[in-house]
């Protein structure tokens, strides 16, 4: 199954943002994974907000490819708290993290409910 695509919340130079809600992980998102296309990974953060009973894990995956030479370093595991538990995750290195054809992949722990939103921090003025 294609992993499901969520587009990027820009935060806004100059102004303000009201908090989204997010993209709710349900098990569609927990069997295929996410992909953020057309990835700026020095400017992506992600926030992750768990409302199942247990802890679980979110994964940003490695890239693949020859623009990932740090991949070996493996994945980011980021545990995240049961109940209310929220964590930011980002900004991430491309050498690292992004895969051929500028993606970012993301996966979620059997179990996992809550809401994923990818903020892109804009350029520095």
């Amino acid at each position: 199954m294609p992993r499901t695509a969520v587009a990027y919340t820009p935060f806004v130079p100059n102004g303000h943002l009201t908090d989204p809600a997010g993209t709710t992980i349900d098990s569609t998102l927990v069997t295929n994974g996410v992909v953020i296309n057309n990835v700026d990974p020095e400017r992506t953060l992600i926030r992750v907000t768990n409302t199942s009973g247990a802890a679980k894990n979110v994964t940003v995956k490695t890239g693949t490819g020859s623009q990932s030479w740090m991949a070996g370093q493996g994945d980011s595991v980021t545990p995240v708290a049961l109940t209310s538990g929220v964590e930011w995750l980002g900004p991430f290195t491309s050498a690292r993290f992004q895969q051929d054809g500028s993606k970012l992949y993301v996966d979620f722990v059997s179990g996992h409910t809550g809401a994923i939103t990818v903020f892109k921090l804009p350029k520095a003025f």
